[in-house]
């Protein structure tokens, strides 16, 4: 479903990607034909005629330059550097005259469109070696960033220049007249675009986040780290040099640094759920352990650990091409190689994902890895579930709220409830950096499929000692982690509280305030404006603008004062539509007024789906 979803991603990318490309090349090459074309008529039929009139020339001279001035047209003389025609040159096509920036722009709109067909060739040849193995990946991926590198700085710099060329003579061509605005508001945009374009390349991306986990070092579980050190030998790969323990609901090894709290953590780590061990018995964490040492054993993780610090700036750059304003003509460029390597990286990982499965069942057993699928599974989708009904309550909730017994107590029910069943169907199990093949596959890949009749007593079995009883300071660490998590949980509900809430009582307008107080902004001779969550108090008025008579707001720069337009619901007592409120000296603050007049005004929004007028 992933695949087909990014395969639909990645034909919609190649259309805007192809109109990024071509579009403004396209423009000015037919107006530079049609242009040149109509130039050639109007400058022949002025040399004919001039030559028809010179009373110098005898007939046969008159002749001899007609014909030379029919066969010769005025932009050819722009083409050729035949000394021949070094006079007939200086007089059609003499340097930085119309006829020969026509013919310069012409040419640079052709150069254009070969090179943005052959950039896209390039992405698509690129992309394609990237579906025939890791190396291959690799070698992908450093080619198509290098080439789109320097290929989305040359398209911005192209593009910037013909449209402020084009901003001058397409209406200088068609109405014989130019407009300043027009031109400066063109130069700005492509001088914004090309220095936010050559700047992202040197930004680096902000530090990765620390992971909310745990350091067990040997002294805190000595038997797993044995017991893993068993597992790596029989691989005959080296074992993990770190381990970590969190509540997250996943396993997963790396070999990129990894941030534990005020620690860098290097080498091969490998990273255990303890709500999960808490569920498997010791043959179904060994199949779940031994997968993921497979997954070292096989250089998926070194592999990853190379690539995924350069798939990070990338993406990082991407995302400021998007934000750039003019430099969204080379984002879908670059958006489009992205896909067609996540696609394949997919591919790869889907293939990762079935060996590792297989080496845990021919290590371990087929039954060990499924009944582990089964569970992890079944645990993830319930806690999401129990997670999704705790944040759609419109009450606040305290700081415990006791998400990790909520899932203890209730995943049993769930195991046996009518919809279980057709939620484990499509079931994949949770990892933060593969997308792993539905569990059903996987399944059938290792030879032994479970029946839905058997999923609920496969759940429900609880183990009485798991690997988790072995790691001496798991209860502890569950306690740090979820009493942080809750808490994160809890803020991140009432911030979405301060939005749902109309308000309709003290206790939810306490909680909307805390969010949305109201702010005051000065403006000359006295004046000034509020914003509050219930709406706007304007200059020189005593009553509050509801946020419910607001249809829509645009905000306009100003050299003599900022404006203000607020579109009305309907029309107010005088007949107007909009309300224009000029806001003399905001310039300081105009970038803090706009932020918070967006963020209250989608307050509003938010609030008004949740609670209908």
């Amino acid at each position: 479903m992933q695949s087909n979803t990014l395969r639909k991603d990645a034909l919609k990318a190649l259309l805007f990607a192809a109109l990024s490309l071509f579009a403004v090349p396209l423009g000015a090459f037919l107006f530079t034909e049609y242009a040149e074309a109509n130039r050639d008529s109007a400058y022949t039929a002025s040399l004919l005629e001039s030559v028809r009139r010179d009373t110098r020339a005898s007939s046969e001279e008159k002749r001899n330059a007609s014909d030379f001035i029919t066969a010769n047209a005025p932009s050819s003389a722009c083409e050729s550097d035949s000394a021949s025609l070094a006079e007939y040159r200086s007089m059609v096509c003499e340097r930085y005259s119309e006829l020969w920036q026509y013919h310069l722009a012409d040419k640079v709109a052709r150069w254009c469109l070969a090179g943005g067909a052959l950039v896209l060739l390039s992405i698509l040849g690129i992309g394609a070696l990237a579906f025939l193995n890791t190396q291959a990946q690799y070698l992908s991926f450093i080619a198509g960033w290098n080439l789109l590198r320097v290929t989305s700085a040359l398209q911005v710099v192209t593009q910037g220049a013909l449209l402020v060329w084009l901003s001058f003579w397409l209406t200088a061509f068609f109405f014989e007249s130019y407009f300043i605005k027009l031109i400066v508001i063109a130069a700005v945009l492509a001088g914004l675009a090309v220095l936010h374009a050559i700047a992202g390349i040197f930004k680096r991306p902000p530090p990765s986040a620390p992971i909310d986990a745990r350091l067990v070092t040997e002294s805190d579980a000595p038997e797993l780290w044995a017991h893993l050190r068993r597992c790596a030998a029989h691989l005959n790969t080296a074992p993990p040099g770190n381990v970590v323990a969190g509540i997250d609901v996943n396993f997963f090894v790396t070999e990129a640094p990894l941030a534990v709290r005020e620690q860098t953590l290097t080498g091969r780590s490998l990273y255990v759920s303890l709500p999960l061990l808490r569920i498997l018995d010791r043959p179904e964490a060994d199949a779940v352990l031994v997968h993921e040492l497979a997954h070292l054993r096989g250089g998926d993780t070194a592999s990853s650990a190379r690539l995924g610090p350069k798939l990070v700036d990338f993406d990082h750059y991407c995302r400021l091409m998007l934000q750039g304003g003019a430099t969204i003509v080379v984002y879908y460029v670059m958006y489009l190689y992205r896909l067609i390597f996540e696609l394949a990286l997919r591919r790869d990982s889907r293939r990762r994902e079935f060996l590792a499965d297989r080496i845990a069942s021919k290590v371990i057993s087929p039954r060990g890895i499924v009944q582990a699928l089964i569970k992890i599974s079944a645990y993830s989708n319930y806690r999401s579930e129990v997670e999704r009904q705790l944040f759609a309550q419109d009450s606040r909730h305290d700081s415990t709220i006791g998400i990790a017994s909520r899932v203890a107590a209730g995943l049993a029910p769930y195991a046996t409830s009518n919809h279980f069943v057709d939620s484990m169907k499509t079931a994949n199990v949770p990892h933060p950096f593969d997308s792993h093949p539905p569990l059903l596959e996987r399944m059938r890949n290792v030879g032994h499929e479970v029946t839905e009749l058997e999923y609920g007593p496969i759940i429900t079995s609880i183990p009485e000692n798991g690997w988790v009883n072995d790691i001496l300071t798991a209860e502890k660490i569950e306690t740090e982690l979820w009493s942080a998590y809750e808490k994160q949980f809890a803020d991140a509900h009432e911030a979405s509280l301060a939005y749902r809430y109309l308000p309709a009582t003290d206790a939810e307008r306490a909680i909307v305030l805390r969010y949305f107080p109201t702010m005051t902004f000065d403006l000359r001779s006295d004046q000034r404006v509020e914003i509050s969550y219930q709406g706007l108090r304007l200059p020189e008025a005593d009553q509050v603008f509801s946020w419910d008579d607001v249809g829509d707001i645009e905000y306009e720069n100003g050299i003599g004062g900022d404006v203000l337009t607020i579109k009305l619901m309907k029309k107010d007592m005088n007949g107007f539509a909009a309300k224009k409120v000029k806001l003399p000296g905001i310039g300081k603050r105009r970038e803090e007024f706009k932020q918070v007049l967006g963020r209250y005004w989608h307050r509003h929004r938010m609030m008004r789906q949740s609670v209908p007028a």
